[in-house]
This record gives structure tokens, sequence and C-alpha cells, in this order.
């Protein structure tokens, strides 16, 4: 499959000496969502501000649907829709002029049924000619998806596009993502919110400290390095461990009142019939057992340990 984007030996240094991206090799693929994961300061917000034209590069080459960002930068830039973390709008403007203005930035002619396209889509038809100072903080964020959207991009850049935004609006956002990926529009999100990347992203890619330590599909990942605890509910609590049980690594959780123990479904031999036995052995009684897959967001932060 052709790369939507394609970035080759990446790096990024600032004058003070602080390398904040660092050889960074990434292919994304045609209409795909991937999802960039990365605590505050990885080089997240860099790297796409890099593949935009914002910031420029200290080696490396980014090619756009075949045309370098920086020779062909016109063709590139034009192929390419940013909705930024910081809401940047005219406060005195409304959503249809900022998205006819932004489209003719690009130098596309109007047209109004594209424009009306994309408001309805955003549900923000309604809200056409309200000075945008009085719409909300998410419709705000809509508006900025729809200037984004305006020239009729095929690649679409979200830089936290649900920060500050409550729970509902979250979802509502998923789904206006999900539709322009019915489109054929390639999505690049980076968010905090891991359960957003594990609801919608095809792939996922891990920064931390300018380096890229991970890019996967995202349930290839959660198969390869996520991991099943079995957690034994006990009759009576503990205080501690006892002897018998210590080669089995279990946690003591629930203030004594149950064992927790991490093991590897794809394992030849998970552990559970000897640690059962055992459990029997030390005559401790248990009410229940109950098994909960680990989550995106267990495998992130042990990731970012490493």
């Amino acid at each position: 499959m052709k790369s939507a984007i394609e970035i080759r030996d990446l790096s990024k240094t600032y004058k003070t000496g602080f390398s904040a991206l660092k050889n960074i090799n990434l292919a994304i693929r045609k209409g795909e969502i991937f999802a960039l994961l990365g605590p505050n300061g990885a080089g997240k917000t860099t790297l796409i501000s890099i593949i935009c034209g914002i910031v420029n590069k200290s080696a490396g080459t980014v090619l756009v649907d075949g045309h370098d960002n920086v020779s062909d930068y016109k063709a590139a830039r034009t192929l390419i829709g940013l909705v930024p973390q910081e809401l940047t709008t005219d406060a005195f403007e409304t959503p249809w002029a900022t998205l006819s203005f932004s489209r003719g930035l690009f130098g596309l002619p109007a047209n109004p049924a594209h424009i009306e396209k994309i408001l309805k889509q955003l549900s923000l038809w309604d809200k056409k000619d309200e000075k945008i100072m009085r719409l909300s903080g998410g419709m705000k964020r809509r508006v900025l998806i729809g200037k984004a959207l305006a020239h009729e991009p095929r690649i679409l850049f979200l830089d936290e596009p649900t920060a500050g935004v409550d729970v509902t609006l979250r979802k509502d956002m998923w789904q206006i993502v999900r539709d322009l990926r019915s489109t054929g529009v390639t999505i690049i999100l980076t968010t905090h919110y891991i359960d957003e990347a594990e609801e919608m992203a095809d792939r996922i890619g891990v920064i931390n400290k300018g380096e890229m330590i991970l890019v996967e599909d995202k349930a290839t990942l959660l198969h390869k390095l996520g991991q099943k605890k079995l957690t034994i509910q006990l009759v009576k609590p503990l205080k501690a461990i006892p002897l018998k049980l210590k080669a089995h690594n279990l946690q003591l959780m629930q203030e004594g009142k149950a064992l927790v123990f991490n093991y590897d479904t794809h394992a030849e031999k998970t552990g559970i019939a000897t640690l059962v036995d055992d459990l029997k052995s030390a005559k401790l009684a248990f009410s229940d057992l109950a098994t909960t897959q680990s989550s995106l967001e267990d495998i992130f932060v042990d990731l970012v340990k490493k």
C-alpha cells in the first residue's frame, strides 16, 4: 500500500542544543487512523509541525503523497489539513466566513456546497452565521476542524482534538473522525487520552524523548504486549503472602482480600493450575476468580517507563 506520509531519518535540534527529534523513520498508510502517543515534551507536536511545514527540520526527508515537503512545499501542504491544539480563530467572524476564507487561502474557488456539507457534518449549520466568540468551546473546536477541511485535504492532522472537551462531545468527535476516514481521508491523531487511541486507531506509534520507540497495529500491540491478570478473591484477608506462594510473584490487593496474578495467555504454561494447587496446599479458601486484559494504557505506561 502506498504511503500517505513517509518520514526518513528525521531529526530536529534547536540552537540551544536540545534534540527534540532523533532519527525518526515512519510510514503512514493511506486511509488509516494513526494515533501518536507520548508524554508531554515527547516530540509529538514538533513532528507534526515539521510535516506541515511550520517548523524547519535539522535533517531527514518528509514526503507527503510523494511530494517533498520542502522542495515541493505547495503541493505537499495543499494535501494537508491541520487542527492545532490551541483554539485559534477570529472571534468576530462566523463559521461560514472562516471556512470560506480558509479555502480561499489555498487558491481554490468558492464552493458554497462544500462549506455547507462540512458545517452540517460538524453539526454547525445552525450556527453558521453566529460570531465564533459566542460559541461553546466544543463548537469552536469543530470550527477548527472545519477550517482544516475547507480546502478538501486528503490528510488530516488532529493535535489533541478533544483536549478540554466533555465526554459526550468527545464521542461525537470520534464519530466525525470515523466518517472522515470512510471518505478516504488519512488521519493522524495525537492524544493524551489512551482510550481515544484504543477506540479509534488502526495503528499506534509511541514517541518518547524524541525517539519513536514503537509502531504497531493496535490489535497486534495488545496481543504481543498485553497481559492478563487473574484476581483471586479470598474468603479471609491476609496480612502477607504465604511463603508457599512466593514463587508466583503475587500481589496482595484490596487490604489483603485479593491476590493478583499476572500471566501471558500465549505462553506454553500460564501457571494458573500450579497456582490453584498451591493455594489449596496453603489452605487458602477463595470465593471468586476473575481475569482482566491489560489495557493500552497499561502497555503505554510500561513502554515509557522502560
